[in-house]
């Protein structure tokens, strides 16, 4: 009789096995077990030892911790078709800052919120952004000197920007329009 952890497990282990494009051949090779017990482990039939899934993580270079998360009840996935974002008017946003939603995710403890954000004609420089997590710019068009904290960069179209959102942040000048960037906000769930 097949256990529901073991069932969990197995679907894990040829998860990350597909993921690899590898057959199970060679991860049986690469773990030191035979092929058939590697097929029972996949299939839910037995629950191998701590010391076969060290094996099997090792044949996969992932850590063990990974046969044992989550993963399986995750399935959220989020498709926006160009130009089919969601404009959102977000609490306290910058007049002429326009904001696409490009995606959303229910489950899971990390919030990420991708936007497109256009500045419209109208757009001043804002540099009081303030909110907690990490943040991630790409910008798309445009020249801006951006301000983070104490330091100012100059930025234009194929420049990335990286970091903790909890310091003041923005565009302090915007030298050549127009501006859009992705900005991928990270933020852990309560």
């Amino acid at each position: 009789m097949r256990s529901l952890s073991a069932a969990r497990i197995g679907a894990q282990v040829r998860a990350l096995r597909m993921a690899a494009e590898m057959s199970a051949g060679s991860l049986a090779k690469a773990s030191g077990i035979s092929a058939s017990m590697l097929s029972r482990i996949e299939r839910g039939l037995v629950s191998p030892s701590v010391e076969t899934l060290e094996r099997l993580a090792q044949g996969l270079h992932v850590p063990a911790s990974r046969f044992f998360g989550d993963q399986a009840r995750r399935t959220d996935f989020s498709h926006v078709r160009a130009g089919k974002g969601v404009v959102v008017d977000r609490v306290g946003a910058v007049a002429d800052y326009r904001y696409e939603l490009l995606g959303h995710l229910l489950s899971g403890n990390l919030f990420v919120e991708p936007y497109l954000v256009t500045l419209l004609p109208g757009a001043d420089p804002y540099v009081t952004f303030q909110h907690p997590g990490l943040k991630f710019l790409y910008f798309l068009s445009g020249e801006v000197t951006y301000r983070y904290g104490g330091k100012t960069v100059e930025v234009r179209a194929g420049d990335s920007l990286l970091f903790d959102a909890t310091a003041l942040h923005g565009i302090e000048v915007i030298e050549v329009q127009p501006v859009s960037y992705l900005s991928v906000v990270f933020t852990l769930r309560e």
